[in-house]
């Protein structure tokens, strides 16, 4: 009787490839997974991660594939080091975004788009940092369709628009607040204290402590 057990198949949580190739395109896929992150913030049922391997298939480790950032509705927040769909209730993320490098071949982003179609992405967005533009596909049955006009279009699942009417690609909260780096963050909340500051200041000059409980 061979009572040798299996080897144990592992699913590693690195390719050996980098998060990005250059700065712009580093700074699209931090702004658009930060934003996502915010975006959801209050929803303990939304996970989102940024250059994570996919692993679709329980009993074989090559078939993966590590997008720029993704979504996956009805699955919990928290870390890991992969996302092996198995684990995850058999949900495989509804939308995936990919930011272009200038090192991205057409047939590469083309095996990309048809590991999200087979495996049950629902939306699935290419961003181009140095041309401005967007492009992106809907699921339709069993396949994709390419939505024809970006401009001013609306994820079905995020709410999030998209326009480049202003010769610039932006991306919109639902809110219609645009997405913004963690700098332009930064920079607004030193905006904000430099205000309150201000005003608090003014309130002294008039003899009235802003610290002061009212009533």
């Amino acid at each position: 009787m061979n009572t040798t057990a299996e080897p144990v198949l592992e699913f590693p949580d690195s390719d050996g490839k980098p998060m990005a190739d250059n700065t712009l395109q580093y700074q699209w896929i931090v702004t658009v997974m930060g934003n996502l992150d915010a975006l959801f913030a209050s929803n303990p049922n939304v996970f989102v991660a940024g250059d994570n391997l996919i692993y679709p298939v329980k009993g074989d480790n090559t078939i993966r594939s590590a997008p720029d950032v993704y979504v996956a509705f009805g699955r919990p927040k928290g870390h890991r080091g992969s996302y092996r769909v198995w684990d995850e209730g058999g949900v495989f993320p509804q939308v995936i975004f990919e930011v272009l490098s200038p090192g991205n071949r057409a047939g590469e982003m083309s095996k990309k788009r048809q590991f999200y179609r087979t495996h049950g992405a629902e939306e699935y967005y290419v961003i181009d940092p140095d041309e401005n533009t967007v492009e992106g596909w809907l699921r339709d049955g069993n396949t994709f369709r390419e939505v024809v006009e970006m401009e001013g279009f609306k994820s079905p699942r995020l709410g999030i628009q998209f326009s480049t009417s202003g010769g610039q690609l932006v991306l919109t909260h639902p809110d219609g607040q645009p997405f913004r780096t963690f700098q332009q963050i930064v920079d607004r909340a030193t905006a904000a204290e430099r205000e309150v500051e201000r005003l608090q200041a003014l309130l002294r000059a008039a003899g009235i402590d802003p610290d002061k409980p009212a009533g």
